[in-house]
């Protein structure tokens, strides 16, 4: 067994799982009247409630323990000071210095990253206001008026989310539209009503050889060039997002519209880096740096705030309780916000490519389960959906629940409404309804068990006043942080992503088969063999 399982610490939880796995929620509040508002934390603007958890006083001291026979402290300390805590790529991971303050002092190999991560933003500020203001001119002279983002895994699901998220705060009269998926028919949608006269991409590639998305750069530039007909015209067209100078130039675009990073910032990670560019370009400086002082709360009080206070370490630990001792295979997120409607896709990424290992930093396999299933989608939507499963189903899903107490777009009832939603849906899932309610409501006596609700589903409550830039900021933040601390106590490196390489390895091969149209004798297993087989079958 692992040294994680068996630990005092470890141990410690799972007596203490054996004694309150029945208690029921309804019993926990019953007992304390004040278990409302004892159980929740303030930090960077959000509120967090977090009473509708099935946990004690004790529960929380002993996953506080856990927390530091892990060296969380230390692990916090390691990261915000830029060591290279990516051991199995021996990198720093410094997402957190692309929002610290221009004064601050943040060093990797002894060099302070700060001057280099502003010049960065400062350059994207100054492009930025050229396109919203006109000045940038394509080449036939007309404003720019389309960008299309082109990236894929972080350098898409991160800008896409962020530019829904604050739809509210962008530029009305620019289009943006974002391109990852290496089906053709994405590209072909995004890009059916514009023209290329009018429109920009953004190529977000840091080594400009991703596969997926230069062949979306290539069919891009070819879109363009039909109706342009002059090389010359990619430079006024194409921006990259990049650190490879001599493909970028390669593919036509002026170096001088290159936007660097860093190999310390992470894909999943990176949208604050140059990455964010289109979503700069949006919603213009003052908000982009709004959103930078959201990230920057939420690293603060992640980096500073004692752990029983600290809303990462609690949203992350009580993830650890249900994972590790109540089985819990997923988490719903569930905003109650319809500009967040690509939020949960993005934590997918996040969470999940972060966690999903088997293997311990100093290569031993778990014993232990580690990330967990994160899905989702806004409400009220999923109350006539998948709802049903949560509160009456045999699996226990734990939910955060999102919301804001003002509407970005009031009308009349909807947001009173949308509200009301938010607030039964975590106090059905904690209290359910028993038989003898259901009865005392005079339904048949058939449709008893139907109409029975057992509760004890345990949900957290993140709220705001309104969603900002900033709120956006520090609630991706405190999910960054949420996954680290469990990244932490797994014993597990966090930030690299091994799991995706074979897959790219194998489509490589098998993509020259189907390019060159090898016909049999075939070299793959007999499934896909098969399977290719008959591809090509119907396609004659």
């Amino acid at each position: 067994m692992s040294t994680l399982t068996t630990s005092p610490a470890w141990q410690a939880l799972e007596q203490h799982y054996t004694e309150i796995q029945e208690t029921h929620l309804r019993q926990l509040f019953a007992s304390d009247p004040t278990r409302g508002t004892r159980f929740s934390l303030e930090a960077a603007e959000l509120y967090l409630d977090y009473s509708k958890n099935r946990v004690t006083d004790t529960t929380i001291a002993l996953l506080l323990e856990l927390a530091k026979a892990a060296g969380l402290e230390n692990k916090i300390k390691a990261m915000f000071n830029g060591e290279k805590i990516n051991t199995t790529e021996q990198r720093a991971v410094l997402h957190t210095a692309l929002r610290a303050a221009r004064d601050a002092d943040v060093r990797v190999d002894g060099v302070n990253v700060i001057p280099e991560v502003y010049a960065v933003l400062d350059k994207m500020a100054e492009f930025a206001e050229k396109i919203r203001t006109g000045q940038w001119l394509g080449h036939t002279g007309k404003r720019i008026k389309n960008i299309v983002n082109i990236g894929i895994g972080g350098s898409d699901l991160g800008p896409v989310m962020a530019y829904k998220a604050l739809g509210f705060y962008s530029q009305r009269n620019l289009v943006f539209r974002f391109v990852s998926n290496v089906d053709s028919t994405d590209f072909i949608e995004a890009t059916k009503d514009l023209h290329p006269e009018e429109t920009l991409f953004i190529i977000c590639s840091k080594t400009f050889t991703t596969q997926e998305t230069m062949q979306n750069a290539v069919s891009a530039r070819a879109w363009s060039l039909a109706v342009l007909r002059d090389e010359t015209a990619v430079s006024k067209h194409f921006v990259a997002v990049s650190t490879n100078a001599t493909e970028v130039a390669k593919f036509g675009i002026d170096t001088s519209s290159m936007f660097g990073f860093w190999d310390w910032v992470g894909g999943r990670y990176s949208m604050t880096s140059a990455v964010g560019l289109s979503l700069m370009i949006a919603i213009g400086q003052a908000s982009y740096h709004n959103l930078l002082e959201g990230f920057r709360a939420m690293d603060t009080h992640f980096r500073t705030a004692p752990f029983e206070q600290n809303m990462p370490v609690i949203l992350g630990l009580l993830g650890i309780w249900y994972n590790n001792f109540f089985g819990a295979a997923s988490h719903a997120v569930l905003p109650y916000d319809h500009y967040l409607t690509y939020f949960s896709a993005y934590l997918q990424q996040l969470d999940m490519e972060s966690n999903g290992k088997t293997t311990t930093l100093v290569g031993s396999r778990t014993d232990y389960e580690t990330g967990q299933i994160i899905w989702g989608q806004p409400g009220t939507n999923g109350q006539h959906a998948f709802y049903q499963l949560i509160h009456q189903g045999s699996k226990l899903i734990p939910c955060d629940f999102i919301a804001f107490s003002k509407s970005l777009n009031p009308l009349g009832q909807h947001h009173d409404l949308l509200l009301a939603n938010v607030f039964a849906q975590s106090q059905a899932l904690a209290f359910g309804k028993t038989p003898e309610e259901v009865i005392r409501d005079g339904v048949k006596p058939e449709l008893v068990a139907h109409k029975v609700f057992a509760g004890n589903k345990p949900s957290n409550t993140i709220m705001a006043a309104e969603l900002t830039p900033f709120t956006l900021g520090a609630l991706v933040a405190l999910y960054e942080h949420k996954v680290f601390v469990q990244g932490v106590i797994w014993d597990v490196n966090s930030f690299d992503q091994w799991g995706v390489e074979l897959g790219k390895v194998l489509a490589q091969n098998i993509a020259q088969q189907l390019i060159n149209h090898q016909t049999p004798p075939l070299e793959q297993d007999s499934s896909t063999n098969a399977l290719l087989a008959r591809h090509w079958q119907r396609q004659k």
